[in-house]
């Protein structure tokens, strides 16, 4: 489970410890503020084991607060401020062997510990540096200058009332100076620290601990540096305080779970600037200002240094006016080619290709220009999105996009408007048949194989060609050859085809059969018609396949050729085929009913469409059917079709095993009309095979398709299959059918499909014609 920083806890806990609690943090906090108090306000014999204890456990903190919350690639940060800490320590036991070393005004003595607090400063500003470039999902602008504002007023302040006072002094000595230009370092540190709370992302604990204690030290060392100017009277205690106080707020923020966001990239959300922001940069432009206008003049020097940040604070200020005007102009050009771009291949989208092909429409007439759309499908390719995952789909989709490209002209366009779906605009004169020649180079393209992650890759496409002169809408124009791209699919795909006005009324034909088709279960308009399955050796009634029909108010009667596509497309098959399941289950048991025990069983085909092959609840749905009605699962074949398998075979088989393990039978329909493969056969748990009626049609006759039907029945025998041969409609084919030992035949030479009650004959006898 991931916290509230975005980090799972296994980024820790797999280094071998669980994550701090926060409240180990407060009370850290707690425990080093009553040291500090202690240190401030106690006895003189306690202020310096206070001290020396409050030291002592903000650096055991810092060992422990990384080491528990951190993963070890995130420490880094943590051992340099553990290196600053102890460099620190040993300055402070130096200071307190030596007092010397804090006399007022400093000796020579004083560049002892000096020499170890700069080091200390120096590994502390490294380590909010790398803090900084860790948490930083990506530049921040407006950060970065507000952050060096911060620091450039910090730097006019000091200069103007600590250094430019020491340096103009008579009396000080040149370690005073020295000492005076500690603040300085604390200003580089507070940018820093700046840019960590300017820059965007999450602002927890952790963050606000180290903000504090960087003011916290610069507090410190500017009133160290006052001291020792001899600018103001204060004993040391002032000064140590808030230094300590640094060594409770960096340990508290190590100790706290939030101290992840500060080694880790943070995502960064622009925002309107808040009203604190903006009073704060303007307080650094108005308080220089003003102090500078309002102190008289002193040395030449004094005064160019104090107008130089003047200067700077200034320039900054223009610089985040310019880059502010310009990361919105930026943003209006990113928002707009979101807006007219695709963010996957970058191609211009559908708003974008209707646009120019309304700019080209205008200039079609008085040009003499032809308008030329080529809409290019990508065929199956759900199946390379099922069978390598979506990164590769996208791959795909890319390398297409960098192809389609390099076959067009400058001043075409090509266009991505939706998952695998590619559209070409060509402007040219009509007699030079660029539409067609491009799609021929297209295709031939396109038989190369694509250079992926996972290998090469071959996808064909499908290619609907329209045209214009001008007088058609762009959307009208991407819709001709949308539906011109649908005839290509139709014809076996791997083609294009020529939008002509017969397939505007076939589409809206289409469209109008389909919204008959939205309601018509609803309505009562559909129903279960059964055609008998025959055993040819004993004939003998062996069972029904179901078959849907459709009788339409408005349209009459309708082919299941016609609305069972449809249906399929639009993923109402899923619904029409879970009834169709039920009833049938429901009569063929009404019927064993009617036979009584005795009779010869009987079974129920029924057809599974393969977008219900695909949906996750046929296991379940078939599972409750059996169990509702009672039905033996024997009973029950269900029928798919070996193209809609061969789609994705591994998904399929998947749904197949389980459906088999309930103890349906699986049936393949209209073997030999899609991939006719026998050697993926072998590998699925069906119990039938239905040789499709084409094959039938000339058997007994020395017909063509004889061979064909012979080595079907051989080889599916030879597997464990019964064989059903569809599509018998004369004695002759009936006869020689039994003669090459086919178990089962349906067809008209037995009947029609029928309704159920008009079946009554053949439940009654169980002996056929």
């Amino acid at each position: 489970m991931a916290d509230g920083w975005g980090v799972t806890r296994a980024d820790v806990i797999a280094e071998g410890s669980a994550p701090l609690r926060a409240r180990w943090a407060w009370v850290h906090v707690a425990v080093g503020l009553v040291l500090v108090t202690i240190y401030c306000a106690g006895p003189v014999w306690v202020q310096a084991p206070a001290m020396v204890l409050a030291m002592l456990t903000g650096m055991a903190s810092l060992y422990v607060g990384p080491n528990r919350n951190l993963a070890r690639s995130d420490r880094r940060p943590f051992q340099m401020i553990r290196v600053a800490g102890w460099l620190f320590i040993v300055a402070t036991a130096i200071r307190a062997a030596v007092p010397s070393t804090m006399n007022t005004p400093p000796t020579a003595v004083a560049l002892i510990p000096n020499s170890f607090i700069v080091p200390a400063y120096l590994c502390l500003g490294y380590a909010f540096l790398v803090m900084l470039r860790r948490r930083r999902a990506d530049d921040d602008d407006p950060a970065r200058v507000d952050a060096v504002l911060v620091g450039l007023a910090a730097a006019f302040v000091t200069w103007t009332f600590v250094i430019s006072p020491a340096v103009q002094s008579s009396n000080l000595s040149g370690y005073q100076v020295l000492d005076a230009l500690f603040p300085i370092i604390d200003v580089v540190i507070l940018i820093l620290v700046a840019q960590l709370m300017l820059a965007g992302g999450v602002q927890q604990a952790a963050l606000w601990l180290m903000i504090t204690a960087a003011a916290c030290m610069f507090v410190g060392d500017l009133l160290f540096s006052l001291r020792d100017a001899q600018l103001i009277d204060i004993s040391p205690t002032p000064s140590n305080a808030a230094f300590l106080l640094m060594f409770v707020l960096i340990p508290a923020s190590a100790l706290h779970p939030s101290t992840r966001t500060l080694v880790q990239p943070q995502k960064i959300v622009v925002r309107d600037m808040s009203r604190l922001r903006m009073t704060v940069i303007g307080l650094v432009v108005v308080v220089p200002t003003i102090v500078t206008s309002l102190m008289p003049l002193g040395s030449l020097f004094n005064d160019l240094i104090r107008a130089g940040l003047c200067a700077m604070i200034v320039l900054s200020v223009l610089g985040r006016v310019v880059r502010s005007n310009n990361s919105r102009v930026k943003a209006e050009r990113m928002t707009r080619r979101r807006a007219t771009h695709d963010a996957l291949t970058d191609l211009p989208n559908r708003e974008m290709l209707s646009e120019t092909v309304a700019a080209w429409a205008d200039r079609a007439t008085g040009e003499h220009l032809e308008i030329s759309l080529l809409f290019i499908d990508l065929d199956r390719f759900k199946m390379i999105n099922d069978h390598w995952g979506p990164e590769v789909g996208d791959e795909l989709l890319c390398a297409v996009a960098g192809r389609l490209g390099e076959q067009v002209r400058a001043q075409d366009v090509v266009a991505r408007i939706g998952g695998d779906e590619f559209v070409i605009a060509l402007a040219s004169a009509s007699h030079l048949r660029l539409a067609e020649s491009l799609a021929d180079r297209l295709l031939d393209e396109f038989a190369k194989p694509f250079t992926l992650s996972v290998g090469e890759v071959v996808v064909s496409a499908s290619i609907g060609v329209a045209k214009s002169t001008g007088g058609a809408h762009a959307l009208e124009l991407i819709r001709d050859a949308d539906t011109a791209m649908y005839k290509a699919k139709g014809s076996g795909r791997n083609a294009y085809a020529l939008f002509d006005t017969s397939l505007r009324e076939q589409v809206r034909d289409r469209v109008k059969l389909e919204q008959a088709l939205r309601g018509a279960l609803e309505r009562g308009e559909l129903a279960v018609h059964f055609q008998p399955i025959v055993d040819i050796a004993a004939d003998e009634l062996d069972g029904f396949e179901a078959l849907m029909r459709w009788n339409s108010p408005e349209l009459g009667f309708v082919s299941p050729v016609e609305f069972i596509p449809i249906a399929e497309e639009t993923g109402m098959i899923v619904e029409m085929g879970a009834w169709m399941l039920r009833e049938s289950v429901q009569q063929l048991q009404q019927w064993l009913d009617v036979r009584g025990p005795d009779a010869r069983p009987l079974h129920v085909s029924v057809n599974v469409a393969v977008r219900q092959l695909r949906d996750g609840s046929l296991v379940t749905l078939v599972d409750d059917v059996l169990r509702d009605t009672g039905l033996p699962p024997q009973a029950l074949w269900l029928e798919i079709t070996e193209s809609g398998v061969m789609e994705d075979i591994e998904a399929a088989l998947l749904t197949l095993n389980a459906l088999h393990s309930l103890g349906v039978t699986l049936c393949i329909d209209d073997f030999g009309t899609g991939y006719s493969s026998l050697s993926y056969l072998h590998r699925l748990p069906v119990g039938i095979v239905k040789i499709d009626r084409s094959f039938i049609n000339d058997v007994g006759e020395t017909g063509t398709n004889e061979p064909i039907v012979r080595a079907v029945l051989a080889m599916t025998h030879a597997m464990g299959h019964r064989v059903v041969a569809e599509g018998v409609e004369t004695e002759l084919q009936r006869n020689w059918l039994r003669d090459q030992g086919c178990d089962l035949v349906q067809g008209w030479f037995y009947g029609k499909a029928e309704r159920p009650e008009n079946l009554t004959s053949w439940i009654e006898r169980p002996v056929a014609a």
